[in-house]
């Protein structure tokens, strides 16, 4: 876990403001954990299980561009795989916004979150630090309602230009219709 621990820790020694949260399980499932698990469930509830990449959380969003600037020229994460909305209940006041990135001479990866409100939700685009970042803030934008400051090219990538709502928020209601022509 200590090469996942590092670009925290250089993170945070460059004064950025972010917090690291590790999996609660191994990268690899033992034989015979998902019986534990549900047999867990049933005893105690609904339990809450991560495994996966360890994640760092920025919580400063008008830093992005400089914390993905640093990720790719300090640290080596050269490459941008993945940005992605996420809404986690209808209730939630925040969206979150992840970014993953992949160091290949390393061959590791390093995901960072960064929570944005509901209302009126805006980052800056990190497009002019990695150019690949255009087409997942695009589509982010449409589906979730998030305005990337600063995106060189804002249209629209999925939905029609006169679509009303964000189709993969929690709280969005489907229309009955679109333009006179019901949903089957």
């Amino acid at each position: 876990m200590g090469a996942d621990r590092a670009p925290f820790e250089a993170l945070s020694g460059a004064g950025f403001p972010v917090t690291f949260e590790e999996p609660d399980l191994p990268a690899l499932a033992p034989e015979g954990e998902s019986k534990d698990l549900a047999r867990r469930r049933n005893q105690e509830g609904e339990i809450a299980v991560w495994r996966g990449d360890p994640r760092i959380l920025l919580s400063d969003p008008s830093r992005l561009v400089e914390v993905c600037g640093f990720i790719r020229d300090e640290l080596g994460f050269r490459m941008l795989y993945d940005l992605a909305g996420c809404d986690l209940a209808a209730e939630d006041p925040g969206l979150l916004v992840v970014y993953g990135f992949l160091d290949l001479e390393k061959k590791q990866r390093l995901v960072l979150e960064v929570e944005v409100a509901k209302e009126g939700p805006s980052l800056p685009s990190v497009v002019e630090v990695f150019p690949a970042a255009n087409w997942h803030e695009r589509e982010a934008a449409e589906m979730y309602g998030l305005v990337f400051e600063g995106h060189p090219d804002p249209r629209a990538l999925l939905l029609p230009d006169d679509w009303e709502g964000f189709p993969l928020r929690k709280d969005y209601v489907f229309p009955e219709e679109y333009h006179g022509i019901p949903w089957a």
